[in-house]
């Protein structure tokens, strides 16, 4: 598990009776009379994937929003922390995947995910969903792409917080989040200040969307799509 020393301790994520903390904070974004619930993460490593799913677990999230690939030029980026064919089960401490379905689309992965508490048996299905089109350092394919992963992403959300990770879940993760917060805001026909939203971010994150000019042309792009 990594400590984050210098982050205010309200938006840290804790794990267990023990509270141990995870590299992990929550987000909350008031938009209008709504708020916005998120979790920001780094991309799981080996040693903390029980960790990640624990921190599902407690939870209640239905939703995991992955926006990087396992390996990215030649460096690897994430853990491969779900189960995938032909091993379609993980055993971890706790909890026990499976999976349930998958669909690979031109743009991004959905996986279905049984979660069962080895302990009481209960079992709850976990969207993961994973963007392919966006590579470190970089924009998205296409404004398009990005607006069909947030779109999917919402329609199946039901319970606990989005978690969202690229590999440090502060660079990539931070867009896809500003970018959900700007469509609630255009959608609600409310005026918005993207440099707002992003030290709001920050507040609750350190260092959430690394690139200035990146973000403002994909909100941009994306506005213009609208």
């Amino acid at each position: 598990m990594l400590l984050l020393s210098f982050l205010d301790d309200r938006t840290r994520v804790t794990l267990g009776e023990k509270k141990d903390y995870i590299n992990a904070n929550y987000i909350r974004v008031p938009v209008g009379e709504t708020e916005l619930f998120y979790i920001s993460t780094q991309g799981p490593l080996c040693c903390t994937t029980n960790d990640f799913w624990q921190m599902v677990w407690e939870n209640h999230s239905n939703v995991i929003a992955m926006i990087t690939r396992e390996t990215e030029h030649g460096i690897h980026k994430c853990h491969r922390y779900w189960p995938e064919p032909p091993n379609d089960s993980v055993n971890l401490t706790q909890l026990q995947l499976r999976l349930d379905n998958y669909q690979i689309l031109d743009c991004f992965v959905i996986r279905i995910i049984e979660v069962m508490n080895k302990q009481t048996l209960e079992r709850r299905i976990v969207h993961h969903l994973q963007l392919t089109t966006w590579p470190d350092h970089g924009t998205p394919r296409s404004s398009e792409d990005l607006l069909k992963f947030v779109r999917y992403m919402r329609k199946v959300h039901q319970s606990g917080p989005i978690i969202a990770h690229c590999s440090a879940g502060i660079g990539r993760s931070g867009v896809l989040l500003c970018v959900d917060v700007v469509l609630s805001y255009i959608e609600k026909d409310l005026p918005f200040d993207i440099k707002m939203i992003v030290t709001h971010l920050r507040h609750q994150r350190g260092g959430m969307i690394q690139t200035k000019v990146k973000i403002l042309r994909l909100n941009c792009s994306i506005v213009q799509e609208l």
